[in-house]
């Protein structure tokens, strides 16, 4: 592996309880091999930098108008619009911004610059926790990963990793030897559903899973309960067939994670439409039918855990 490999990281977040066993830290990388209709972190998807502008910090000044060296920013009567078409990242509106209002959202790192920050956190690795490296769709960055993980592993900290998997598999192999757990995404069983709310039918999702379970990996899966994307009957059957008939007794958990719209502030954030900005919680009553029929054709039915917030009604 080579020392001199960059990777581009989102974010770090410390303290996280639901990425894996136990307290973790979880490390978000940026670029995504998808493109989900409900993505709750769309400043991911791109795989590089992004400028955040944050109203409520904005002071008016224009600097960020006057010096762009592009002519990509401009003050409209809404406030601030970046014309990403236009800008060629240099950041200079980030870098310079007084009051904070632009904010660069992505870091590169070299593998012993991010270690030497994710190791302080060694202390409250306790019951099982770790790091959790997740995107976006990390195992794009896969080399750079596996070059981290291997550090963590031979620091003897739990690492796991948390993929939608429609990458190659060679990606996924370059994990594995320095992963727990792989925490695996499965959004639609349908691939001509799957492909019209993500972008891109799921055969290799699928045949990967069954490859990485086929070597031994402990899997956890998670199916974000999307209004009128995933969340019918017929699409979680259908998974629970999958994992029944397919994946056996290494699945370890299946997280049914319901749909939450706090993300909309980000998309106002970049200037871009939602279509989910006024879908509200899953009914507590639909989460609970659907985890009933997540359990049907199981045989450990505590497989199945239901997680974020619901409707009451």
């Amino acid at each position: 592996m080579s020392n001199h490999l960059r990777g581009i990281v989102l974010d770090i977040q410390r303290m996280s309880t639901e990425d894996g066993p136990g307290l973790r830290t979880t490390v978000f990388f940026k670029g995504c091999t998808l493109k989900c209709k409900w993505c709750h972190n769309p400043e991911s998807i791109s795989f590089s930098e992004t400028v955040f502008w944050h109203k409520h910090k904005c002071i008016g000044c224009l600097d960020c108008v006057k010096g762009c060296p592009n002519g990509a920013i401009s003050m409209l009567e809404r406030g601030i619009y970046i014309d990403r078409k236009k800008c060629k990242s240099s950041f200079f509106c980030a870098k310079n911004c007084p009051s904070g209002a632009l904010e660069l959202k992505g870091k590169s790192y070299q593998a012993d610059e991010l270690f030497a920050e994710l190791i302080k956190d060694r202390a409250y690795f306790t019951g099982g926790g770790g790091v959790t490296l997740s995107g976006g769709e990390v195992l794009a960055q896969a080399e750079f990963a596996a070059e981290l993980l291997k550090k963590l592993r031979d620091a003897g900290v739990d690492t796991a990793v948390d993929t939608a998997g429609f990458v190659p598999y060679t990606a996924i192999e370059k994990v594995l030897p320095y992963t727990t757990h792989l925490l695996y995404d499965l959004k639609i069983i349908d691939s001509g559903e799957h492909k019209r709310h993500t972008g891109a039918g799921n055969e290799l999702i699928l045949e990967n899973l069954k490859k990485a379970v086929a070597e031994g990996a402990k899997i956890w899966i998670r199916t974000p309960v999307i209004p009128d994307a995933t969340d019918s009957e017929e699409n979680i059957l259908g998974i629970s067939r999958f994992i029944s008939e397919e994946l056996g007794e290494q699945v370890e958990k299946w997280e049914l994670c319901a749909f939450n719209n706090l993300c909309k502030n980000k998309y106002e954030m970049l200037d871009k439409e939602w279509e989910y900005d006024s879908a509200g919680l899953i009914s507590k009553d639909k989460m609970n039918a659907l985890w009933e029929t997540a359990k049907s054709l199981l045989k450990n039915k505590d497989l199945v855990k239901m997680t974020g917030a619901t409707a009451q009604t």
